[in-house]
């Protein structure tokens, strides 16, 4: 074994201390670090992105028309919706969601992420709310029904005419205005009559859609009985073939009230006998227009109705009505109503719900013009 020196370290070559590799290394070192803190905050973000949301219950928050993305994100901050603006702001940009944000009402669920909220902005499903309207109201009805929703805006700017609005249940969002909705049932109506005009039955002594619509508005105030509707027109459409006046009793009341309410007390038989251009006891054939708008179920049944040779109804004590095609058999019937009438009148209890007095093609019953008890209507021809 020989003892040999150490060799001495070689010096740094020159390359290693020339200023540009120099700064090279703590530029690459620099980068390193700012890939590690970029990738923790990134992480970081992206655990408070998915993360649930402040919110303890389910809430809704309106976003105007031409809000920014960082007035959204300070909205959503205010409403407890999220907790960091920025990890929403970084997300939006970071996923090209920045330009897609949508103005609405929305909901968001309890303990929504920020993940959560961004999808639904970006989505554009707003809340939606239901508005029913009932089958036989009235333009005017519609119109004040409409002024109660307060999630509509504007005021109607002309009552829509009788018998063009379509009934059913609608979806709008918050904002939509009344008129919009009122065209909307319009666009209906128009769309759901020229499907029923076409396909109804041959025969009919019925000479135009509006013609149907204003049988179909009688048809539907008479009855609220599903599996009555077609025996109810057949009733008036075999009457209009043998030239016998309608009396019907909804035409008498709105000759009164021209849809604009309710007659809150009996038909009275000066009502019957005083003429208006609505009056199907003192006028020929149909009234000048609809009585109401009708449903889609009563312009079916009046355009297709029932085969049968009725020419009369009256209530049944059920919510229903009994039919005859003979004026002996509609007294029999009337005799076996009063006598229901009666019994009700002595217990109370037994009334069915939904059950009137006075409905059918005549009024069996009315109050008379002066006060006292009821007294039986008049008899008219072949009326009762």
């Amino acid at each position: 074994m020989t003892d040999q020196a150490p060799k001495p370290s070689r010096p740094p070559s020159r390359w290693a201390r020339h200023p540009f590799v120099i700064a090279g290394n703590l530029f690459f070192t620099l980068l390193l670090v700012l890939v590690i803190i970029g990738g923790g905050a990134f992480w970081i973000g992206r655990i408070r992105y998915e993360a649930p949301g402040p919110l303890a219950q389910d809430e809704s928050v309106i976003i105007p028309e031409s809000t920014g993305l960082m007035d959204i994100a300070d909205l959503l901050v205010t409403n407890g919706v999220i907790n960091d603006k920025w990890v929403f702001v970084g997300a939006a940009l970071g996923t090209k969601a920045s330009g897609k944000l949508k103005a609405g009402e929305y909901a968001f669920r309890k303990g929504a992420s920020s993940r959560d909220v961004l999808a639904t902005i970006v989505s554009g499903k707003v809340v939606e709310y239901t508005i029913s309207v009932p089958e036989g109201m009235t333009s005017d009805q519609i119109v004040q029904r409409l002024a109660d929703v307060d999630v509509l805006t504007g005021t109607v700017r002309q009552t829509p005419r009788e018998g063009t609005l379509l009934p059913d249940t609608y979806k709008v969002t918050r904002g939509t205005t009344r008129d919009d909705v009122l065209r909307r049932m319009a666009r209906e109506q128009q769309k759901l009559l020229k499907e029923v005009w076409a396909g109804r039955s041959p025969d009919l002594p019925l000479k135009s859609p509006d013609e149907l619509v204003t049988l179909a508005s009688i048809v539907e105030k008479e009855t609220a009985q599903s599996d009555e509707r077609a025996r109810v027109a057949a009733v008036f459409i075999n009457r209009l073939n043998k030239k016998m006046k309608l009396q019907s009793d909804p035409t008498i009341i709105y000759g009164i009230v021209r849809g604009k309410g309710r007659l809150d007390r009996p038909i009275t038989r000066t009502d019957i006998t005083t003429p208006t251009p609505f009056n199907t006891y003192a006028i020929e054939g149909l009234p000048p227009g609809p009585i109401g708008n009708p449903g889609k179920a009563s312009l079916v049944a009046t355009a297709n109705p029932a085969q049968t040779k009725d020419l009369f109804f009256v209530a049944d004590g059920t919510g229903g009505h009994a039919f005859a095609d003979t004026l002996d058999g509609h007294n029999k019937n009337v005799a076996r109503w009063r006598q229901i009438e009666k019994d009700q009148k002595a217990d109370p209890a037994q009334i069915p719900a939904g059950t009137g007095g006075n409905t059918g093609a005549t009024p069996s019953v009315v109050a008379p013009a002066t006060s006292g008890a009821a007294t039986p209507a008049p008899k008219p021809s072949a009326v009762n």
